[in-house]
């Protein structure tokens, strides 16, 4: 594809502490586009691109950035990220709706990956949280080119429709990062069974099990606000996971 086909929109938000959200609009496809929320801070080590749970579906849209899922742990820490010194990426669902784990949809992550580091030559992290972790392993075992630098799975999805454990894990070649809280009590995202996935990847990836405990459960418990989405310890989980990956 023609970097003619890669022409972006951007749109210019409000502007919080570690820099503005601006929504970018990436032509994937013909016909397709990508939208996310890119936040730039001062001199970034490194880029991360966030994939929410639920459906994926944020509604950006330039008038009011992120629409849908605002409570979802990625994106409410979206700022903590960008403090902790990481250029920003907040994806959207690509136009068509393509599937998470479709090659479409990994097509176009990528197209976000490359994105990224034209305005920044840094290694490009993929972050994904609940079914998000679908998205993040499928776009991960996708790259072909060696975009993707390494991968962190937070609550991840080990039972049923999109479960990581599906997918051919012990061929990922990069740094993997599991994160999961101890008391997580969603009925997809059982700890036991996501602490089990460090056994499936190869023993030449550096990998990791991030466990946390506390903090609040409040509402569903597959929801933003229980403990699977570390209600009270956002700063402790975003500190744990940047230290991992600017270590590695």
């Amino acid at each position: 594809m023609s970097r003619l086909t890669l022409c972006c929109c951007i749109w210019l938000l409000s502007l919080p502490a570690w820099g503005s959200d601006q929504v970018i609009e990436l032509a994937t496809r013909p016909g397709v586009t990508e939208r996310y929320v890119l936040i730039e801070p001062a001199n970034p080590v490194a880029s991360v691109i966030l994939f929410a749970g639920g459906e994926g579906e944020l509604a950006i849209s330039p008038q009011t950035g992120i629409g849908r899922e605002t409570d979802n742990f990625l994106v409410r820490t979206r700022q903590q990220w960008a403090a902790a010194g990481f250029q920003v990426a907040v994806v959207d669902t690509p136009s068509d709706d393509a599937g998470r784990d479709s090659a479409d949809y990994a097509h176009d992550m990528l197209q976000v990956a490359a994105d990224l580091q034209r305005r920044h030559a840094l290694p490009v992290w993929l972050v994904g949280t609940s079914r998000g972790t679908t998205s993040a392993t499928a776009v991960a075992l996708a790259d072909r080119s060696g975009q993707i630098h390494g991968l962190v799975l937070s609550s991840s999805i080990v039972v049923g429709d999109g479960s990581v454990s599906d997918f051919a894990l012990e061929k990922l070649h990069m740094p993997v990062l599991l994160v999961h809280h101890r008391h997580d009590s969603c009925r997809v995202t059982p700890y036991d069974l996501a602490a089990a996935l460090p056994a499936r990847l190869g023993a030449a990836t550096a990998q990791a099990l991030l466990t946390f405990d506390g903090g609040i459960s409040e509402g569903p418990a597959c929801k933003a606000l229980a403990h699977h989405g570390y209600n009270g310890i956002e700063d402790q989980v975003v500190s744990q996971v940047s230290q991992w990956i600017k270590t590695h």
